[in-house]
C-alpha cells in the first residue's frame, strides 16, 4: 500500500486526458444490444446492471454508471470532499438503496471493495449524502461537497479493513476530484467529521495516513508535539476553530480522535489530543504526510 503513486494521465492522440481515441466509441446502434446482453446476464430478474459510462476512465479505471434520482440543485460552489462508508451488508444493497427514490439519500460515487467506481449523481448536482452536518462555517455540506460512499459493512454489519483493490480505485478518484475543484486537504473529511453526533464513518480503520502521504488529506501530526495545557473549554474552542461542530462536546472529541488518534476513542480530552490539535492549527502540521 505504501507503493501507491499518482501517475499523470496519458493524453490520447485525439482526445483529452483519460479518454480513448474517437474511433473507439461504440456506435449508438450497438448500445441497445449490449444493454440487452447485460440484462440477460442478470438472469432476467429486472435488476439494473451497472452500465459503463461512455468514454470515461480515471487513470485507466472504468467508471460505471447507476444513476440515482436523489439530487437537487447546488447553492454553493464545491469546496469539500466527504468520504463515507455504506454501512450495509453488501455493495448491491447499498447501491440499490442509494438509487431508490424512497431512500432520499445518494452520493456522487460509490467505490466497491473489488475496486469498481460507480457514478450515481452528476457532480454539478447536489447529492443527498451528508444530512444534517457542519464544517468550517458551512451548514449545507451537500451543496458544497462531492460525496463518495466506500463499500464497507460498517460498525453495524461487521466493520472491517478497506481492501487494497478498493483503495487503489479510491485514491485516483479522490485525486481527480480534488485537483479539478482545488479542494484543500483540510476540506477532505469523513462523514463523522461533519456530523459527529450522528455518524462514525468512514471509521477508525480507514487509512487516512495513506491519503495524507499522497497529500490527499491532512496528516496526523507526529513530530514536535507539545501540550499547550488548555482547559477543556479552550480545547473545544480550538476544535471549533479547526472546523468541528462542538454543540455536543463529547461527540466532537470522539470524531476528532477517530480521525487523528484512532487507537483510542474515548471522548476524553487529554494531553495528546491537545498537542495534536495545536499542531493541526499551525500552518504546516508536522506529520508523516
Amino acid at each position: 500500500m505504501s507503493g501507491w503513486s499518482l501517475p499523470c494521465p496519458k493524453r490520447s492522440p485525439d482526445g483529452p486526458p483519460g479518454h480513448g481515441p474517437r474511433g473507439a466509441i461504440i456506435p449508438r446502434l450497438i448500445a441497445p444490444l449490449l444493454f440487452a446482453m447485460l440484462f440477460a446476464c442478470t438472469g432476467g430478474t429486472g435488476e439494473r446492471p451497472f452500465v459503463p459510462a461512455v468514454e470515461r476512465k480515471i487513470q485507466g479505471i472504468p467508471v460505471l454508471e447507476r444513476l440515482s434520482p436523489n439530487f437537487d440543485e447546488r447553492k454553493l460552489p464545491v469546496t469539500m470532499l466527504v468520504l463515507h462508508y455504506t454501512g450495509m451488508p453488501d455493495a448491491q444493497s447499498a447501491i440499490d438503496w442509494l438509487a431508490n427514490p424512497e431512500s432520499k439519500v445518494s452520493a456522487h460515487y460509490v467505490v466497491t471493495e473489488d475496486g469498481q467506481i460507480v457514478h450515481m449523481v452528476p457532480e454539478e448536482k447536489r447529492a443527498w449524502h451528508a444530512g444534517r452536518s457542519y464544517w468550517r462555517g458551512i451548514s449545507d455540506i451537500n451543496s458544497a461537497s462531492i460525496g463518495i460512499e466506500i463499500v464497507n459493512p460498517g460498525h453495524e454489519w461487521g466493520y472491517r479493513a478497506f481492501p487494497q483493490a478498493q483503495m487503489e480505485a479510491l485514491i485516483p478518484l479522490v485525486h481527480d476530484i480534488v485537483t479539478r475543484y482545488g479542494i484543500t486537504r483540510g476540506n477532505i473529511v469523513g462523514h463523522s467529521d461533519v456530523a459527529p453526533e450522528r455518524k462514525q464513518d468512514p471509521g477508525e480503520l480507514f487509512p487516512w495516513a495513506t491519503l495524507a502521504r499522497l497529500r490527499l488529506a491532512l496528516p496526523r501530526p507526529t513530530r514536535y508535539l507539545m501540550d499547550p495545557l488548555w482547559s477543556d473549554g479552550a480545547f473545544l474552542l480550538a476544535l471549533e476553530r479547526f472546523g468541528y461542530d462542538i454543540k455536543e462536546p463529547e461527540a466532537a472529541v470522539r470524531a476528532f480522535q477517530r480521525r487523528f488518534r484512532p487507537e483510542m476513542i474515548d471522548g476524553i480530552i487529554d494531553g495528546e489530543c491537545r498537542a495534536i490539535l495545536l499542531a493541526l492549527l499551525l500552518p504546516k502540521p508536522q506529520g508523516d504526510g
